[in-house]
């Protein structure tokens, strides 16, 4: 299986030149630090800062400059600065090309719960309800069973939901995955040394195999 790195490095994969992104709290973080160096991207984050860079090291830290989830960051140059209502205008106007965010569940049509769990204490939905609202391309990273080995990738969503069919991709400890338009995850790639048996038995959801379905390859 992945652990989080893994997941992050091959999320950072799907980057592509000339994008902006944003990236959710948690291992969605930890891709900033696995962008080719040959790719210029921006990444976004809703506290109002566009051009994130690297996590800083010890002789970089700046606890002025934090990320949504208080983590903190570096800057690129060029960078900018601006409150957080210009930066969820940002959002909301569609500019965000590509949304990695993590979740706790998601569904075979492409739902997402990640905010809330029914009887525990919570500070507030955050942004993630505008991200997936407006973003062109959602990118899960999450784990895929929970620690009492239940499926996370379900044919509905039992907790509290963020966003309606919204999910593209689904990088999980186990696999790749695409949400497909009509239902289901279609398995495009599996973890190395996670076979495709393991993935079904790990899978709620409506699984699709097709062919022979390669071993991830990480950087």
């Amino acid at each position: 299986m992945l652990d989080k790195i893994g997941i992050a490095k091959r999320i950072a994969q799907e980057v592509r030149e000339g994008m902006y992104i944003n990236l959710g709290i948690g291992i969605p973080t930890l891709v900033a630090n696995y962008i080719p160096k040959n790719i210029n991207v921006v990444l976004q984050s809703e506290n109002g800062l566009l051009g994130i860079g690297p996590f800083p090291t010890d002789e970089e830290v700046d606890s002025d400059l934090i990320n949504a989830g208080k983590q903190t960051i570096t800057m690129m140059p060029g960078s900018a600065l601006f409150s957080s209502a210009d930066s969820f205008g940002m959002i909301r106007g569609g500019k965000v090309n590509l949304t990695i965010l993590g979740a706790m569940e998601v569904s075979e049509s492409g739902d997402i719960a990640n905010w809330k769990v029914p009887g525990k204490m919570v500070k507030g939905m955050g942004g993630a309800m505008d991200l997936v609202a407006s973003a062109e391309n959602i990118i899960v990273a999450m784990q895929h069973c929970s620690k009492e080995g239940a499926s996370k990738l379900l044919k509905y969503c039992t907790l509290p939901i963020t966003g309606l069919k919204c999910v593209k991709k689904i990088v999980s400890d186990m696999a790749v995955l695409d949400v497909l338009p009509s239902g289901g995850f279609k398995l495009i790639e599996r973890a190395p040394g996670i076979s495709v048996e393991q993935i079904k038995n790990a899978t709620e959801g409506r699984l699709v195999v097709e062919g022979e379905i390669p071993e991830m390859m990480l950087n």
